[in-house]
């Protein structure tokens, strides 16, 4: 994995993060309060399947562009 991948990624984060902020920030206050009312197991488990999407779309986009 490159420097250039690497930077890549983290550029598409903030701009999706950002986008939360500033198109529905009030949503976002009603989905942290939601959050902080969900028992820890359920936010843990929210947690790993993002973190296994996450791999599984790096994966995809990995095997799409390999020739």
């Amino acid at each position: 994995m490159s420097a250039q991948t690497i930077i890549l990624a983290l550029g598409l984060v903030l701009i999706f993060e950002g986008l939360v902020f500033a198109l529905a920030p009030r949503r976002l206050d009603d989905i942290l309060r939601m959050l902080a009312e969900m028992p820890i197991d359920a936010r843990r488990l929210i947690g790993v399947l993002a973190l296994v999407a996450g791999v599984l779309l790096i994966t995809l986009a990995r095997m799409l562009g390999s020739p």
